[in-house]
């Protein structure tokens, strides 16, 4: 199953209403998904690239060490976010999903896809609170176009997510215990931005 989203956002300062659209995944697990919901897109694409300090890492894998294919950054609770366009986004995203979630989002953590060779694995946010409990990760993507794949931890049939920019996905219910997500390779791919919107204790 394919979810196509459109490559523009508005021009608006800050987010626009939020009306997604909610796929029940099973398990007790859904996506809601709204295109060019994040207005300024450009803007926050173009501050974020120059201002953020990105920092590449290493990690251990298949008994060796390896680059991560993606440059990261990690914004705390109490952070500052380095657009005021993110700051809307979040206050917007904690007010629409305080009945469902129960708590506001309050981190942010950043990746930058430089290219079509960047990428991440499957995986699902099951470090903290996640593991055992339903949560929700709020995604806004910016620049170029790419999947987010997802799939029943354990196999079975996958589908995917096509973000554009401004796009927005949540991931909610139990969706990080009970389905991965991984963002593939892309020939041809340009500059991406994902921030990712989590609750206290969500990793």
């Amino acid at each position: 199953m394919e979810l196509q989203s459109t490559l523009f956002a508005t021009t608006d300062p800050g987010p626009g209403e939020l009306h997604p659209e909610r796929r029940q995944l099973g398990r007790g697990a859904w996506v809601d998904v709204q295109s060019a919901w994040l207005g300024d897109a450009d803007d926050v694409f173009a501050t974020m690239v120059a201002e953020v300090p990105w920092r590449a890492e290493r990690r251990e894998m298949y008994e060796q060490v390896v680059d991560v294919p993606r440059l990261l950054h990690h914004y705390g609770a109490g952070a500052a976010l380095p657009h005021p366009a993110l700051v809307a986004a979040r206050e917007a995203l904690s007010a629409h999903y305080l009945p469902e979630l129960g708590e506001p989002f309050v981190t942010a953590g950043c990746c930058y896809y430089r290219d079509g060779r960047d990428s991440v694995a499957w995986h699902g946010d099951r470090i903290g609170r996640s593991r055992t409990r339903d949560t929700m990760v709020a995604i806004v993507s910016l620049g170029d176009t790419r999947r987010l794949a997802l799939r029943p931890r354990g196999g079975g049939p996958s589908l995917s997510v096509t973000l554009g920019h401004g796009d927005l996905v949540v991931m909610g219910g139990s969706c990080q215990r009970t389905w991965d997500h991984a963002v593939p390779k892309q020939a041809q791919a340009g500059p991406r931005l994902s921030v990712q919107f989590r609750p206290r204790g969500v990793l």
